[in-house]
C-alpha cells in the first residue's frame, strides 16, 4: 500500500453517522485535512497531485485549491512542483466573494494572464457541487479549466457531474481504497 493511503486511512476515514457538506447522510466520512497538512502527509500528496497533473492534464499555468480543503493541496503541488524544477504556482478559490478589502474570489490569480490554463484540486468529491461552483468562479475570472484531480471521490456522482459538465476529472483514490467494494 502506498504511503499516502496509507495515512488518509489512519487519519481520516471514520465509520458512523455524518452529514456531508452536500447535505447527504452517511455511513462513513473521509477527511483527508488530518494526513495531508502533516509534514509527510502534505510532501506526499504534494507529489502525487503534481505527478497526476503532468501525466493527466498536461502543461497548466496553476494550480488552484477550493476552500479549504484544496488549499493546503495546491500549495502543496506548488511546493513539490518547484523542488522538482517546474513551478507551478498556487490559487486559492474562495468560496464566496471577500467582503473586504480586494473583494476578490481568487487569491494568487493576479500574475496570471487572460485565458491561463488552472487545475483545480478537491479532497474529497461527493455530488461535486462545490467543485462545479469552483470551475464556475474560475470561468468567470478568464481563465480555462484543464480538469479537475480529487484526492478522493466517494463515487457519489460528483466524477459523473464534473464530467457531465466538460470538464475533465481524475482521482488518486475512491471510497473503494477505504471500503472495498462495499
Amino acid at each position: 500500500m502506498d504511503r499516502l493511503l496509507e495515512l488518509l486511512r489512519e487519519r481520516g476515514f471514520r465509520r458512523g453517522n455524518f452529514v456531508l457538506s452536500s447535505g447527504k447522510e452517511s455511513d462513513f466520512f473521509i477527511d483527508c485535512k488530518p494526513a495531508v497538512l502533516l509534514a509527510e502527509g502534505h510532501a506526499l500528496v504534494g507529489q502525487a497531485l503534481l505527478e497526476r497533473i503532468r501525466d493527466v492534464m498536461g502543461p497548466v499555468s496553476a494550480v488552484a485549491g477550493v476552500e479549504l480543503g484544496g488549499c493546503p493541496l495546491a500549495s502543496a503541488v506548488a511546493s513539490a512542483s518547484w523542488a522538482d524544477g517546474g513551478p507551478v504556482d498556487a490559487v486559492y478559490i474562495r468560496k464566496s466573494t471577500k467582503e473586504h478589502g480586494t473583494r476578490k474570489m481568487l487569491e494568487g490569480a493576479d500574475r496570471l494572464g487572460p485565458g491561463a490554463k488552472l487545475v483545480i484540486v478537491e479532497d474529497t468529491v461527493t455530488t461535486g457541487g462545490s467543485t462545479l461552483r469552483a470551475v464556475q468562479a474560475v470561468r468567470d475570472a478568464g481563465f480555462e479549466v484543464a480538469g479537475v484531480i480529487a484526492v478522493v471521490d466517494r463515487l457519489e456522482g460528483g466524477a459523473s457531474a464534473i464530467r457531465d459538465a466538460g470538464v475533465p476529472f481524475s482521482t488518486l483514490y475512491d471510497r473503494t481504497d477505504f471500503m472495498g467494494n462495499a
